[in-house]
């Protein structure tokens, strides 16, 4: 297992890069197996994620080439399994969306319960009640779901989601884009990723609209044929950054971005003090002397994002006064990494969905442990602000997400390294 070592209290100072984003290329590369040719996927984040699920996809039968950084092309012409590896699938969540993939290519499709971070119970029930609506019999067992078409075969239908569900959006997006007839999904999620994944799907000749808006709207085609698409940039990964100069009173340039899926961010560490300049495609952000506190509830998009909740904490934890963290999306994500921040001098305190946070002058290096992908960023930074040294254990999870972290945050000035226990 390796671990990050981390000497604290240096501004971050620079500028940085964003990969493409890891939600939009692990819903795209899935998809990807619709299409009765050849794609070429640009701007493809290199994570432990995305390895992972082009290693399924390989198995399965796709041709995988990786002809230069960033750049996957893939040929699914040949695939005829609908069944993944078992192992491989349990390592990560967003190997759910082979379900939604096989189904509309092949009618059926048996796929074991994805894994991932374990940061709160998060059913599949919603995806389950798409496919059905789609007409898929479905057996769902404790290890694995298996899906086929039901006596009155596969066809377009109307879905309600009992919740903005991303995951559920993309599943049936990706299910209903070959079948016959018209799929409206109610109540979808508006994640700028779900709006990359239409597009890309569009670009190979889906037709899918509305997505971006709580109604999405798929007529099914006979075939999709390949093309070329470049994946968007990563607002989490962005916001991570952005969370880090401010934590460290730093002056960062985070370019290749979109500052429209920015905002839900950037207007919170504005509150906080924090010096943000808008480009066309870049972000600066500058540290202004003590972070102010502030309040935040995560929502669905527009809204903050849960995925941006441990970082903004950690913001928090050093601000003047008194600030509310309220989680309205998976409520336990607090015990992924409060506990460990505590260890660090921060003063929180969780009741129910909200944590308290009481800002102190400053935190302290400690030995803390990553429980998941955004708990394991939000250390990160707690390290990068803290005073002293601090090791962060279990970075195989932040490495789920993040490409090169250790090289872009080392050419911001930080002193962090990587160490093979």
């Amino acid at each position: 297992m390796a671990r990050y070592e981390i000497k604290g209290g240096i501004p971050l100072r620079g500028k940085v890069t964003i990969s493409g984003a890891k939600n939009a290329a692990v819903a795209i590369l899935p998809a990807a197996l619709l299409v009765n040719g050849v794609c070429r996927i640009e701007n493809v984040p290199d994570i432990s994620d995305v390895r992972i699920l082009l290693s399924i996809l390989e198995d399965l039968g796709v041709t995988v080439q990786c002809p230069e950084k960033g750049v996957v092309v893939l040929d699914s012409s040949n695939v005829t399994r609908t069944e993944p590896n078992e192992s491989m699938v349990k390592q990560l969540r967003a190997s759910y969306y082979l379900m939604g993939a096989l189904l509309s290519r092949f009618q059926k499709a048996h796929v074991a319960l994805p894994g991932g971070c374990n940061f709160a119970v998060r059913p599949i029930d919603q995806h389950i009640k798409g496919f059905v609506a789609l007409g898929a019999d479905v057996e769902e067992t404790e290890e694995f779901v298996s899906l086929k078409a039901g006596p009155n075969g596969l066809r377009g239908g109307r879905v309600s989601l009992d919740m903005a569900s991303v995951g559920a959006t993309v599943n049936i997006m990706i299910a209903a884009t070959l079948l016959p007839g018209q799929t409206i999904i109610e109540n979808a999620a508006k994640e700028p990723h779900i709006v990359d994944l239409a597009n890309f799907l569009n670009t190979m000749g889906a037709r899918i609209s509305g997505a971006g808006t709580d109604t999405v709207k798929i007529h099914g085609v006979e075939r999709l044929q390949g093309g070329t698409y470049v994946i968007i940039p990563d607002q989490i990964e962005a916001g991570t950054y952005m969370a880090a100069a401010a934590a460290t009173g730093g002056d960062l340039l985070v370019e290749n971005v979109i500052p429209k899926h920015m905002e839900c961010i950037t207007s919170k560490l504005a509150e906080m003090g924090v010096e943000i300049i808008n480009y066309d495609d870049a972000i600066r952000v500058r540290g202004n002397g003590r972070l102010r506190h502030t309040t935040v509830k995560t929502l669905p998009y527009p809204g903050f994002p849960t995925d941006m909740q441990a970082q903004i904490c950690v913001c928090m934890s050093i601000a003047s006064g008194v600030s509310r963290l309220t989680e309205s999306v998976y409520e336990t994500r607090f015990f992924g990494y409060c506990t460990e921040l505590e260890s660090m001098g921060a003063d929180i305190q969780i009741s129910g969905k909200t944590a308290i946070v009481t800002g102190t002058e400053c935190l302290y290096g400690a030995t803390v442990t990553a429980r998941d992908l955004r708990a394991g960023a939000a250390l990160i930074i707690a390290g990068l602000a803290a005073e002293g040294t601090t090791w962060v254990k279990n970075v195989h999870y932040v490495e789920r997400g993040y490409e090169r972290l250790i090289e872009k945050m080392t050419q911001l000035g930080a002193q962090i390294r990587r160490v093979e226990d």
